[in-house]
């Protein structure tokens, strides 16, 4: 599918994809995928399937040949001017096909999710003896090579790594509840990012991506260089929680006291919420018990952390005139929307919609306040 001087590839195949034939790529009417640094990752690909000529009047073409049945695997790719970028690696789930009432006016709409949701389809209880929490999440991302799962695993500044004699951490429930359970104890993610080569996939557990150079420039309202079509942003003065509490060490046995400290998060903003609105910061009491007390101030502090982004910004992205692939779980630079909203904002969400002649990105930014940290924006 070509867009301009962009152009969509279509891979699809069971476990191994290849490219798909022409006949499919003809019947392609449009494409969605969304991307966030939260859950899976999703798409949904609508394809005209009307029947016509006595090869179709058994069933539908789309359908009979089983290029899109479900659990096949589908890649995306968008190439920007040459330059081929991974959109989504995922497998299909669900087909939902709607006869057309006159020939030729069916549709059958195909969605899936990332990869990562084949990590969510066997509830086991196993038993993780004398390995702290990445070490965990390394092993179980190692179960999935077939779909070319690499690890990429970030350990806490706290890790638990209990001897067979203190206990025995179990699991119970799929790989990836456990995954993000693991993750949400101290602020992190997991997600899986399509690529860096082809039929690959980088499986990310660790803390939010927020350093590291910002992606091209969102600009509101700048005439020629606008390519953002429409914005708009929320200031949340409740987000942002610290978290206190009280509790009994299992390894000195001795009650000790929990506090989150200031955010050891880089700050995106001059002026960041969960300080300039001190002493009315929300205060969460802890309620984890059977823990170390290193281990529960990791977790006061990671839940603390989570809760900085207190702005929101969503709209709308022109993407043939921005010329790029807006990514999720990044920063990336904002421009043209007053001194109060332009600067950094980490990328948290964002659903691509393509067909052909247009493609749009809806995006969702997020960071902990308002001003800028730089003296402009670069492009």
């Amino acid at each position: 599918m070509a867009l301009s001087s962009t152009t969509l590839t279509l891979l699809v195949g069971p476990t191994i994809a290849v490219p798909a034939p022409a006949s499919l790529l003809d019947a392609l009417e449009r494409v969605e995928v969304t991307t966030s640094d939260s859950g899976r990752s999703g798409f949904q690909l609508v394809f005209s399937a009307g029947r016509s000529g006595s090869a179709d009047r058994r069933d539908y073409s789309l359908i009979g040949s089983g290029q899109l049945a479900q659990f096949n695997r589908v890649i995306l790719t968008v190439n920007f001017g040459g330059a081929p970028q991974p959109l989504m690696d995922g497998v299909i789930t669900h087909l939902e096909l709607t006869p057309g009432l006159t020939p030729g006016t069916g549709s059958l709409v195909v969605t899936g999710e990332d990869v990562s949701v084949m990590m969510d389809l066997e509830e086991r209880i196993v038993e993780h003896t004398a390995l702290d929490e990445a070490s965990v999440a390394t092993v179980l991302i190692g179960r999935y090579g077939t779909y070319g799962l690499v690890p990429s695993v970030t350990s806490p500044s706290t890790s638990d790594r209990p001897t067979a004699v203190q206990r025995i951490p179990r699991q119970r429930g799929t790989d990836l509840a456990h995954l993000n359970e693991m993750a949400s104890r101290f602020g992190f993610v997991f997600y899986v990012v399509p690529g860096p080569g082809a039929g690959t996939n980088t499986a990310y557990w660790g803390p939010p991506v927020r350093s590291g150079p910002p992606q091209p420039a969102l600009s509101v309202d700048l005439e020629v260089e606008t390519n953002v079509e429409q914005i708009s942003f929320r200031s949340d003065g409740l987000a942002p929680v610290k978290v206190v509490g009280r509790i009994y060490d299992r390894d000195t046995a001795r009650t000790v006291d929990v506090q989150s400290q200031d955010s050891r998060r880089p700050a995106l903003s001059a002026r960041p919420d969960w300080q300039a609105n001190l002493p009315n910061v929300r205060t969460r009491l802890f309620s984890e018990t059977g823990l170390t007390g290193a281990q529960a101030m990791a977790r006061a502090q990671g839940a603390a952390e989570a809760s900085t982004d207190s702005v929101t910004a969503t709209g709308t992205l022109d993407a043939l005139r921005y010329g790029h692939l807006l990514t999720a779980r990044g920063l990336v630079g904002l421009r043209g929307a007053g001194a109060s909203n332009d600067g950094l904002y980490y990328v948290k969400r964002v659903t691509h919609r393509i067909q052909r002649g247009e493609y749009t990105q809806n995006f969702v930014l997020t960071r902990d306040g308002s001003g800028s940290t730089l003296s402009a924006v670069s492009t």
